[in-house]
């Protein structure tokens, strides 16, 4: 007689998705990956890719909100365990993170909120914690809207970085940013042309300077236009920079660590010839398959910034890597993986990337730099140490007409200065922008 194979017991429904969540925690807040690249279908989690689209859009939303409101969160389950959580075992910690994130803030029953975390926490060798999980989550279902919601919002901003806010911004105003960074940010599009009738066929909203805003969208390539290339992914404020460099129409422009080509998009529509300049590959390959789908022609380069020498050019764009304070409603890692001393490294990049446009700008010419940054270090400052050491270049303020309506972004020294409390709207879906800094220099003659 034939021995049946014993089978296998089938997994909770729910529970991968969760699974991987928990994994992608993981990752960011003890191996500090970004939640980008953890997330990746290609390059990230094993099993991500097995995935439907709608898991994978869960995936997202539960490691996002655990991340958007994490200092309340474990507030909150410290006020529910006398003992503390046990050290050795993150994934306990993780478990119920993700449990009280269901509970409190998605549209998830709180009895499967609580049992599928409590199975997260039990797994691997942890069963003897699943009591424990158990019993808090059953807690927090109970009591913890009450608890979370007396909590200070100003936890969910490590102590280092709301301090600096507070300290450049004001009390008020770093309240403000750390309350925008609470929230799921809209989708902004930039139209290649015809932005009034992209708008009303997608159902959104025009912003002042032509943005397209959604307030939420599904899956960004099965919206309308998307195949035929008529729009492209890009926050208002990351489209204010180009804007900056005028009329662009048959002038050669240099746009310096481009990837993935938001603005090389911006200025190529604009009619400019483009050279595309970023060091990885990688990026630029999606940069190239942008432009493809945009039916948009750029040179693209792949080569370092800061030594790359080509040119001279009418107008150079250095958009240039820096800390990325400013896209923590997009990236809610972000608080939770930068330090204080990373500045000082991003700094001195950016000094070097800022020495070698200006080489690349003609005489008469327009450098504009710009970063999606909050910190001064990386913005007002660095201007500053630049036109001391370069006395070639003055800052030409930006005037309000080039912002399309948005004058009220430009700082009293005439740089573009945008918050992510800034826009505000009475439908908090449509609130907010990027926070950028970026000053236009011209190249004295």
């Amino acid at each position: 007689m034939t021995k049946r194979a014993k089978r296998t017991p089938a997994e909770t429904p729910g529970l991968a998705s969760r699974r991987l969540a928990a994994e992608a925690l993981f990752a960011v807040l003890h191996r500090r990956r970004p939640l980008d690249e953890v997330l990746d279908p290609a390059t990230g989690l094993d099993g991500l890719r097995e995935l439907a689209d709608r898991d994978r859009a869960l995936v997202r939303m539960l490691t996002a909100t655990v991340l958007r409101r994490l200092g309340t969160l474990r507030a909150l389950i410290a006020g529910f365990t006398e003992k503390g959580l046990p050290p050795d075992v993150p994934q306990v910690e993780i478990a119920l993170l993700l449990g009280a994130a269901q509970i409190l803030f998605l549209d998830v029953p709180d009895h499967a909120a609580v049992d599928l975390s409590v199975q997260l926490a039990a797994a691997r060798r942890n069963k003897r914690y699943a009591g424990l999980a158990n019993a808090v989550l059953r807690r927090i279902a109970r009591e913890g809207r009450a608890r979370h919601a007396a909590l200070d919002p100003l936890l969910d901003t490590p102590p280092w970085l709301l301090e600096r806010w507070q300290n450049h911004y004001g009390t008020e105003t770093a309240a403000a940013i750390a309350a925008a960074h609470r929230l799921e940010p809209p989708l902004d599009l930039t139209a290649k042309r015809d932005a009034a009738h992209w708008a009303e066929r997608l159902g959104g909203l025009l912003l002042p300077n032509g943005t397209i805003r959604l307030a939420s969208a599904g899956p960004i390539a099965a919206l309308p236009g998307y195949n035929e290339g008529a729009w492209w992914v890009q926050d208002v404020a990351a489209s204010l920079p180009a804007r900056l460099l005028g009329d662009v129409r048959d002038r050669a422009v240099a746009d310096l660590c481009a990837a993935p080509g938001g603005k090389t998009a911006q200025l190529a529509a604009a009619g400019a010839r483009v050279t595309a300049v970023d060091r990885s590959e990688n990026r630029l390959k999606r940069l190239r398959e942008n432009l493809a789908r945009l039916g948009l022609s750029a040179e693209v380069v792949a080569a370092d910034a800061a030594a790359w020498k080509g040119g001279p050019f009418d107008a150079v764009l250095l958009d240039a890597p820096c800390s990325a304070t400013g896209t923590i409603r997009r990236h809610p890692d972000i608080p939770w993986q930068k330090a204080p001393d990373d500045l000082a490294a991003l700094t001195a990049l950016q000094s070097r990337l800022l020495d070698n446009a200006a080489m690349l700008t003609k005489p008469g010419g327009v450098l504009v730099y710009a970063t999606c940054s909050l910190e001064p270090e990386e913005g007002e400052q660095q201007v500053e140490s630049f036109l001391a050491r370069e006395q070639g270049f003055v800052r030409e303020p930006v005037e309000p007409a080039e912002l399309g309506g948005l004058a009220g972004l430009i700082s009293p020294a005439g740089d573009l200065r945008s918050l992510p409390c800034h826009l505000p709207h009475a439908d908090i879906r449509f609130a907010g922008c990027d926070g950028f800094f970026a000053t236009r220099l011209r190249r004295m003659a």
